[in-house]
């Protein structure tokens, strides 16, 4: 006896989505500001300590493409769970292990949560009605913003007075194990199976890491050294090597003529702008506003906590209004207009950090400002995608977007660190930077964010789709859970 089919509903589709964006989010940023608590509290070096980081970074692009495709051949439910077992798993390893090589086996664990924002995107793709799909997405998408505001001000709430460093793992364990309660809950569809193109998984795997870990161990390496120099240069040909793979592969992990379709290619690449501003502007901002003021001039010589609470929070709760807010803009501009237009705010907020940060509150004005602009951004590209792809390629297509954002926030978090460690003045035994090297950092971030919203506005001409590609495909019918 078949069960019968089981109506999608919409509120819970939202909540689950969202949910699951946020904890990747959250993952990705909550142990970037207490790195040196964990390498005291474990006894690692800052070498290896890094390894935290650069651990989930490398597990994401390895992951994020090859799940986002088995969400479609498998259909996208069992995927999503899955994945967010897999998320709950290293999220309880890193909140009890003692040992750095331990936390690091389970920061790859976490790293596969990356491909629950394009699973989550192809589900409200899948089971929402077209009145609903483009708020949806919009809230969904700008999470990811809200997610890392909410991460860096997390840690300093948690990690004040040098208290344990895994209870910002256990906050890891506890949205995991919500974000799985609500994704039970889900209709599951069943998947359009075909074939999965697991040699393009391993290729594309293998030039990213190539690529990534080099521009996340650079300063550490020295950027030229022979291994950051052959990495660099397999990431070239290993890539290159992968597109002429997907060009004769009958079903391709990613399809070529996707990722040269102009309106991909400059979301893509948009992607990479606001990922690098986003992590340009936390991490100099983090520094910044903690710089001893009665030594260097400059800063507010605020404790971690005070960063968190005073400097940061403003911009994440700023965030989640601006989300909702970002998805209607979409619905009546389009959103090659809200991209556009958020890349052009985030540039004027980085320009003002730029310029004028002698007080709190126009550093903190400014930091809202472009927290603002990049939660817009993130809630437009995904509509941006959507009404330029299949159905069947909305998995890969924002596999790729966030594997762009990815590269781009590695880039950003990669030149602030390498400007900030030199340009520095001795204050005693320490180093510290320079005035100059935040105004640097603040205006490479408003640039990137100018030349963002040129791409949109120069190179996409229009929100109107062509017509191959907005087809929309026969959805398969529901299947009760």
């Amino acid at each position: 006896m078949t069960t019968p089919p089981r109506a999608a509903r919409p509120g819970l589709l939202l909540v689950a989505a969202a949910a699951a964006s946020f904890l990747l989010s959250l993952i990705q940023s909550i142990p970037v500001p207490v790195l040196p608590q964990i390498a005291a509290q474990l006894g690692a070096d800052a070498t290896t300590v890094g390894w935290v980081s650069t651990a989930t970074l490398l597990a994401a692009s390895a992951c994020t493409p090859l799940l986002g495709r088995l969400g479609h051949v498998l259909g996208v439910k069992p995927v999503f769970v899955a994945t967010l077992v897999v998320t709950l798993a290293g999220s309880v390893l890193a909140a009890t292990v003692h040992d750095i090589g331990w936390l690091i086996v389970a920061r790859v664990l976490q790293g596969t949560s990356f491909a629950l924002f394009p699973l989550g995107i192809s589900l409200l793709r899948h089971e929402l009605p077209p009145s609903k799909l483009t708020h949806s997405m919009a809230v969904v998408a700008s999470t990811l913003g809200v997610g890392g505001g909410v991460a860096l001000v997390a840690s300093g709430l948690l990690t004040q007075g040098d208290a344990d460093y895994r209870r910002i793992f256990w906050l890891c364990v506890a949205m995991s194990a919500v974000a799985l309660a609500l994704a039970l809950t889900l209709p599951r569809r069943a998947g359009a199976g075909g074939r999965v193109d697991f040699v393009g998984a391993a290729v594309l795997s293998a030039g990213l890491v190539s690529l990534l870990l080099p521009i996340s161990q650079g300063h550490t390496w020295g950027w030229g050294s022979a291994r950051v120099l052959l990495l660099f240069a397999a990431a070239v040909v290993i890539l290159v090597g992968f597109y002429f793979l997907e060009r004769r592969t009958a079903a391709p992990l990613v399809s070529v003529e996707m990722l040269r379709h102009r309106p991909i290619l400059v979301t893509n690449l948009a992607a990479m702008s606001v990922g690098f501003a986003m992590f340009a502007l936390q991490l100099a901002t983090s520094y910044f506003v903690q710089s001893p003021a009665a030594y260097t001039g400059f800063g507010f010589s605020a404790t971690v906590l005070e960063t968190s609470l005073v400097f940061l929070l403003p911009g994440a709760a700023a965030s989640v209004v601006i989300g909702p807010l970002a998805g209607v803009l979409v619905g009546k501009l389009g959103p090659r207009v809200v991209l556009a237009l958020a890349c052009g705010i985030g540039a004027l907020g980085m320009a003002s950090l730029t310029f004028l940060h002698d007080n709190k509150v126009e550093t903190i004005a400014a930091f809202v400002v472009a927290s603002c602009a990049i939660a817009m951004a993130y809630a437009s590209m995904p509509a941006l995608l959507v009404s330029h792809v299949k159905p069947a390629e909305t998995g890969i297509a924002n596999s790729v977007n966030s594997i762009m954002r990815t590269v781009g926030g590695t880039i950003g978090s990669a030149l602030v660190i390498t400007i900030l460690a030199g340009q520095t003045k001795h204050v005693g035994a320490a180093a510290l930077p320079t005035e100059n090297a935040f105004r640097i950092s603040y205006a490479l971030g408003a640039v990137v964010f100018a030349i963002g919203a040129a791409l949109v506005l120069f190179f996409l001409a229009s929100d109107r789709p062509a017509a191959k590609h907005r087809a929309p495909a026969a959805a398969p019918e529901l299947v009760e859970a």
